[in-house]
């Protein structure tokens, strides 16, 4: 008899309940954020119907009340090659490439995620997953010591690794397997308060960056935050004070508006917590260190490229005319310039700025034979409906300003070394998904499909250039 495997999906849900388990466990003020959010959410979906509805048509209220995503931070191309092993058991590919050390931050990136609205649907928990980009480190020394400690380590446990090639060898995992599989990989995400460095090898690691010394000084990549999606981020920041939480001062991405695009982001201040640093003579020498932390994101719409350009333009232009460290004058500017983008969805659609998806309404069902038109005519027939499609990816700028408020300091100054996804994609092992081309494929489709749920034999590729 065959073998019955457990579902990707079923062990991607597995493993995100466990990782949420051990770091309200270990963060103990997470949780708090969870119940806040919760909250917030609840009351915004009360005062809302239009709101509960369009969630209800997206299939999104099953999974608004559960962690979106969780970050890590890697330290070398055979770390990078292992997680992505890990990650493809659960279902989660590599999509799209972020380069944080245009702002000063030294690592590249991906966010290894679910890439098929069935799997988004029944589970989108997805880790925003960055390598070290350690030829950053100008010391050569120091980034010769960098890489002798790093090159010590397995993050890895042997369980881990044999369920991945078992996984490997019969293209799954039986339940029993899944249990352990999840066991295991949860070690590689754990906190420990035992640093693999001295005190002052970590100190000339803090030094360089605060996280270069992240990476390199312990035995793993500990998770660093866990992210519930809130309906109202600007709701749960101006709450988090009134639970206890300290939240960072500006919120990342986008400014509120009646139509939200994109991601928004903040966060509670990250913890300092007490590390054990190996001594002279095998003493232990106590110190701190800061790193983990509580993070909140509201989505809204996926932008096409030309919207992706109207938005970093507009974002460009109220970071270059107010500091963001200047909180009330950010937010003010933000506000005045991205009044240039229409904050309307039909406005939106008309100009080709974000990605929808498509389906015949009830009546177009019911109709005998639709008249055949332009997108625009079907809407306005009210045969045809569109909801914008939920933007499923991050943003390196709004990643890049988490991470400077969470490390501590004033935001580092740009690396002259630019992007390299080569780099990134040579030791990923596959180049990472476009994450533009997956909603453009979306988007398409679903035209398509309602379409033909019309009795219309018009081509969508064309009706959506047209």
């Amino acid at each position: 008899m065959q073998a019955q495997y457990v579902h990707p999906d079923d062990i991607r849900s597995q493993f995100s309940q466990a990782m949420s388990a051990m770091y309200r466990a270990e963060v103990p003020q997470y949780g708090t954020l969870l119940e806040l959010v919760a909250d917030s959410n609840a009351d915004v979906l009360a005062q809302n119907a239009g709101l509960q509805a369009l969630l209800e048509r997206r299939g999104e209220t099953g999974r608004l009340n559960i962690e979106y995503h969780g970050a890590i931070r890697l330290g070398t191309a055979a770390e990078l090659s292992g997680m992505r092993r890990v990650f493809a058991v659960m279902g989660m590919q590599p999509v799209g490439y972020y380069d944080l050390s245009v702002a000063g931050v030294p690592v590249h990136a991906t966010a290894f995620r679910p890439i098929d609205d069935a799997a988004l649907k029944r589970n989108p928990f997805r880790i925003f997953t960055s390598l070290l980009r350690l030829e950053l480190i100008e010391d050569a020394a120091l980034r010769a010591e960098a890489e002798q400690i790093l090159a010590a380590r397995q993050i890895f446990t042997p369980g881990a690794l044999a369920l991945l090639d078992a996984h490997d060898l019969q293209g799954g995992l039986t339940k029993e397997q899944a249990t352990q599989f999840v066991e295991q990989v949860l070690e590689t995400f754990r906190w420990h308060q035992q640093a693999t460095v001295s005190d002052a090898q970590y100190q000339h690691l803090h030094d360089a960056h605060r996280l270069i010394a992240d990476v390199v000084s312990f035995r793993g990549p500990h998770i660093n935050h866990l992210t519930p999606r809130t309906l109202d981020i600007d709701a749960v920041q101006a709450g988090m004070p009134l639970r206890g939480i300290v939240p960072k001062a500006v919120i990342e991405g986008p400014p509120r508006r009646a139509c939200p695009i994109l991601l928004r982001q903040t966060s509670f201040k990250a913890l300092q917590e007490t590390v054990l640093f190996s001594g002279a003579d095998g003493q232990t020498v106590q110190g701190q260190h800061t790193a983990r932390f509580g993070e909140v994101e509201q989505r809204g719409a996926a932008l096409t490229p030309q919207g992706r350009q109207r938005y970093d333009e507009l974002l460009n232009a109220a970071r270059s005319h107010v500091p963001a460290t200047n909180t009330p004058a950010y937010t003010k500017a933000l506000q005045d310039i991205f009044k240039d983008l229409p904050d309307d969805w039909d406005a939106m659609r008309e100009q080709g700025l974000a990605y929808f998806r498509y389906s015949a309404t009830p009546a177009g069902l019911a109709a005998q034979a639709a008249p055949a038109g332009s997108i625009g005519e079907l809407l306005a027939s009210g045969l045809l409906q569109c909801d914008p499609i939920l933007y499923e990816d991050f943003l390196p700028v709004s990643a890049a300003g988490i991470f400077q408020s969470n490390l501590g300091g004033p935001a580092g100054a740009a690396y002259a070394t630019r992007s390299n996804r080569d780099q990134f994609a040579e030791a990923l092992g596959q180049q990472p998904h476009d994450e533009l081309a997956l909603y453009a494929s979306a988007e398409l489709a679903s035209l398509q499909q309602a379409l033909s749920d019309l009795g219309l034999h018009q081509d969508a590729a064309a009706l959506l250039q047209s």
